[in-house]
């Protein structure tokens, strides 16, 4: 069964910090890329960041380079969003999405074949 669950939203203060973790089961080992989006209430889905296959290759929204770092663990099929210095504008659900490839974009929702249910992320002013 192919299963992509998000974990490790919550709460957290202006100048925070999360970890978000995205965990990918059941996938072919042609499935390797992931991205991360995000969607406000009234909002658009976005593209907040993604990595290649490899790893090697990484993405960020401007809105949150600098701030957002991703990474892979493949020992655990994980792919991990550490979210810094997290602002009120950042309080979104949070989705995880798997596609096959090598290169990675987070231009488009539709790039993406598999996602997650999401987490929740708020952040206090």
């Amino acid at each position: 069964q192919l299963q992509v669950v998000e974990s490790g939203g919550g709460l957290a203060q202006s100048g925070g910090s999360l970890r978000l973790s995205c965990v990918a089961s059941g996938f072919p080992s042609d499935y390797r890329v992931v991205g991360w989006f995000r969607q406000a209430p009234g909002k658009e889905r976005e593209g907040v960041s993604c990595i290649s296959s490899s790893g090697d290759i990484t993405n960020y929204a401007e809105s949150v380079k600098g701030r957002f770092s991703i990474s892979r663990d493949d020992a655990k099929n994980t792919v991990y969003l550490q979210m810094n210095s997290l602002k009120p504008e950042d309080t979104a659900v949070y989705y995880c999405a798997v596609d096959r490839g090598w290169l990675c974009s987070i231009s488009s929702v539709y790039d993406y074949e598999y996602w997650g249910q999401g987490t929740q992320v708020t952040v206090a002013s």
